[in-house]
């Protein structure tokens, strides 16, 4: 089950941890032009905790769950 939102600035979309077994707390996906934030509260601190991916990492994390192990380097089109 998640929510998404297409508000002036980022989209949010968030994956709630509502009724499921092993899930953590809620977790808040920003995507913004240049780079997607995770945020996630620290069910111990109450504090919320961000994690920052530029738009090739993204890329990078999206192929790597397809992939088996191993080491890889995505080829991307140059700008220009």
């Amino acid at each position: 089950m998640f929510t998404l939102e297409d508000e002036i600035g980022p989209a949010g979309i968030t994956p709630l941890a509502a009724g499921a077994e092993g899930l953590m707390e809620d977790v808040t996906i920003l995507a913004f032009d240049d780079c997607v934030v995770l945020e996630q509260e620290d069910a111990m601190t109450g504090e919320v905790v961000r994690v920052s991916l530029s738009m090739a990492q993204l890329a990078d994390l999206a192929a790597a769950l397809d992939l088996p192990e191993g080491s890889y380097r995505l080829s991307r089109p140059k700008a220009g």
